[in-house]
């Protein structure tokens, strides 16, 4: 069994809108890094991500983007890997996908993958199942109302 995961939701806003919420840092700020976030996503790039719930900045590899498209990155576990691995972390492979629907809204879609079939693993999947549930729904809060789900709900 592989520990994947795939989380969506649709959010009523045209997909290039939605699309430039999430790259764009400034934006992906008022809304999910609650610590903040630096660097624009883009093919190639190295960004940083900070959470009040998970203190210090994550390095996030940038390993694709297709404009109102498609996003795929690459960023570390929770999860320790094995002994003989020298930074003694694993990663995973988030991809999310947007797509326009015919009503004007976007469905956004976001899975990851990459866990070891550990329990170990299986809770890092289950956390971060959880944090993107959170992201999606803070999203589709702040797009369409301008509400900052996450405001003082982890600290």
């Amino acid at each position: 069994m592989d520990l994947k995961f795939s989380v969506a939701g649709r959010i009523a806003k045209p997909v290039d809108e939605v699309f430039e919420t999430v790259v764009n840092p400034d934006r992906l700020s008022h809304f999910f890094t609650t610590g903040g976030a630096k660097g624009r996503i883009e093919t190639g790039a190295v960004v940083t991500w900070d959470f009040h719930d998970f203190p210090g900045a994550f390095p996030v590899h940038v390993v694709e983007v297709e404009k109102d498209r498609r996003i795929v990155l690459r960023w570390g576990s929770a999860e320790k890997a094995a002994a003989h691995d020298p930074a003694n972390s694993r990663e995973t492979v988030v991809t999310m996908t947007f797509e326009p629907l015919d009503d004007g809204r976007t469905l956004v879609r976001i899975s990851e993958e990459g866990w070891s079939q550990t329990q170990e693993g299986l809770k890092a999947s289950y956390g971060n199942c959880e944090g993107w549930t959170g992201m999606l729904c803070a999203m589709k809060a702040w797009l369409e109302h301008g509400l900052n789900l996450r405001e003082g709900f982890y600290k």
